[in-house]
């Protein structure tokens, strides 16, 4: 069966991806670069996509922020950090108990620091309905308290709920993890409506720095055919790099660690490592 985009989805596209706007891209190099992680879709890349460009970004020499906003806090146990009571947690950062400094735990490579989450981050849903502009919470904190890194990367969760708002409402751009399988782009059209509504009010300078495909295999012809589709249509803006479906990708977060440290030179490591240039090459223009 030939996979197809709903072109229903041209006029989202242009406004997201294509803005006349060129002012909107516009950032002050002092601050960093606020990257959210996004789809709505589970199990697509998202969460290896921030644990291992995050990594990579480290090893590249930058100082990164990673934070886990999802209360599966798979991004956590990836780095070998399960929460408890002893440890500050991003459910802590958003309710104001404690700062981005004291939460953020210092994680290998050198330069990465993340803010772990728990379960508990689910109780945030209920407790940001309190508070007032509830939306722009972590875009405060993230303005306060963060001018010193070049990176934070926010792994949101498979929804699109306050947690995943307030990420989108906080970073300057959008990465999307798309897997090379035939339902891709099934809820893509909602995730890019509400990309857009984020936009209109209340950040109008979020953009979608691109698509990133994932876990690609070489020996399916389908992989081949929804690279192909996907970059037709979405143009310039599918990152040049491709992340192939390994293994060593899959069984790392049960050691602790991302890939980099888990296998350096296996595919997905080096897939990583430069969607990390990729990325660092477009700031430098």
């Amino acid at each position: 069966m030939k996979y197809e985009i709903d072109f229903r989805l041209k006029k989202i596209i242009s406004v997201l991806f294509f803005p006349n706007n060129k002012i909107a891209r516009f950032r002050k190099t002092a601050m960093p670069k606020v990257l959210a992680i996004a789809n709505q879709k589970g199990g697509v890349g998202k969460t290896t996509t921030a644990v291992n460009l995050s990594a990579s970004l480290a090893a590249s020499g930058k100082k990164v922020l990673l934070i886990d906003s999802d209360p599966q806090a798979n991004t956590s146990s990836s780095y070998g950090v399960r929460g408890s009571n002893e440890i500050p947690t991003f459910y802590d950062v958003l309710l104001g108990k404690v700062s981005v400094k004291d939460s953020a735990i210092s994680s290998p490579p050198h330069g990465l620091f993340l803010v772990p989450s728990t379960p508990d981050l689910v109780a945030a849903e209920v407790e940001l309905l309190k508070i007032e502009s509830r939306e722009s919470v972590l875009r405060k904190i993230l303005t306060r308290d963060c001018d010193s890194y070049n990176y934070i990367i926010i792994d949101c969760p498979p929804s699109l709920g306050i947690l995943t708002i307030n990420a989108l409402t906080a970073a300057d751009t959008v990465i999307i993890p798309l897997q090379c399988e035939y339902f891709a782009l099934e809820g893509l059209s909602q995730l890019l409506y509400t990309i857009r509504i984020i936009k209109a009010k209340f950040n109008p300078g979020l953009l979608i720095e691109g698509i990133l495909l994932t876990m690609f295999d070489r020996r399916n012809k389908l992989s081949f055919s929804v690279a192909k589709d996907v970059k037709k249509h979405f143009a310039k803006k599918v990152f040049r790099t491709i992340i192939p479906r390994n293994v060593r990708l899959s069984e790392s977060p049960s050691h602790g660690k991302p890939v980099l440290l888990y296998d350096q030179k296996c595919p997905g490591a080096l897939a990583y490592l430069k969607l990390a240039k990729e990325l660092i090459a477009r700031e430098e223009k």
